[in-house]
């Protein structure tokens, strides 16, 4: 359990860095802006070095995740919000060491490294349980008060900086904003996944001794249904259950304690009807 958590944290580490890495060396120089609550601080950054009061994005990042943090703690969950935070506040760190160099000065290139190397932080990151703050934690949060797909919340706000960045600093930078957005996007969904709700069937000899370990971790209704192996002829269980992509490292490390003999099938879900239990 304890090896498993430091390598969760160098896995957060390793992301913060990325995406540090990504804003310092090819979006920043190029007036390239990222998504979510980081590209909101880039934006306020660039606003606010037109005054006295200067702020780095770094430090513009952790201060807007203060009040998300305290709210996804209070809604969304403690461990993942921890995490999410840690990942912010590591982030912020690497983006104050790092120095703002232009790698290149192909606003095109930037753009995409720049994109490419933040989502590789990124997905890593969520693939680990955890999520890069601002941005997941508030759409999660509108997503449980309206049951509406996270994914059109993070559009709505994204499309927001776009539109805002166009306004202030020309459609051009915009436009490579968008190519940014879109080239994170793309790797990200490879990475981990592109789908909000994921369904996990899960073929176990230990049906009962399962569902007690994803019930004392996860608030998910689970429907089990009897099978019988075609070749072995041993009765097992199918645990069907549907859960969140922010839940699917947790399960994993369920079904790994439990019973590591366990066939899984995870399926990206498009759409539910009926009851799926948001809290």
């Amino acid at each position: 359990m304890v090896l498993m958590e430091v390598k969760k944290l160098s896995v957060v580490l390793i992301g913060s860095f990325l995406n540090a890495m990504a804003m310092n060396l090819f979006l920043i120089p190029a007036n390239v802006y990222a998504s979510g609550f980081t590209g909101i601080a880039q934006l306020l950054s660039k606003i606010l070095s037109t005054t006295s009061f200067h702020f780095s994005t770094g430090i513009l990042l952790l201060l807007l995740n203060i009040p998300v943090t305290i709210l996804g703690w209070l809604k969304v969950g403690k461990s993942f919000t921890l995490y999410s935070f840690i990942s912010v506040f590591l982030s912020s760190f690497f983006l104050e060491i790092i120095p703002v160099k232009q790698v290149s000065h192909d606003i095109l290139l930037n753009a995409v490294f720049g994109g490419v190397i933040a989502a590789v932080g990124i997905g890593w990151t969520l693939k680990w349980g955890a999520s890069t703050g601002g941005l997941d934690i508030v759409a999660m949060i509108l997503s449980r008060m309206k049951d509406k797909p996270v994914g059109s919340y993070i559009f709505i706000l994204n499309s927001i900086i776009i539109l805002t960045a166009g306004l202030l600093y020309g459609w051009e930078k915009a436009l490579y904003t968008l190519v940014a957005l879109y080239t994170s996007t793309k790797v990200i969904d490879t990475i981990h996944t592109k789908n909000e709700k994921l369904t996990a069937m899960i073929v176990t000899k230990k049906g009962e001794e399962l569902k007690k370990a994803i019930h004392a971790r996860l608030v998910r209704g689970i429907t089990a249904i009897p099978a019988k192996g075609a070749f072995t002829n041993e009765n097992k269980d199918i645990m069907m259950i549907v859960i969140t992509r922010y839940e699917l490292f947790d399960l994993e490390r369920i079904i790994k304690d439990v019973d590591p003999q366990a066939f899984t099938n995870i399926i990206e879900t498009t759409g539910i009807f009926g009851f799926f239990r948001k809290d």
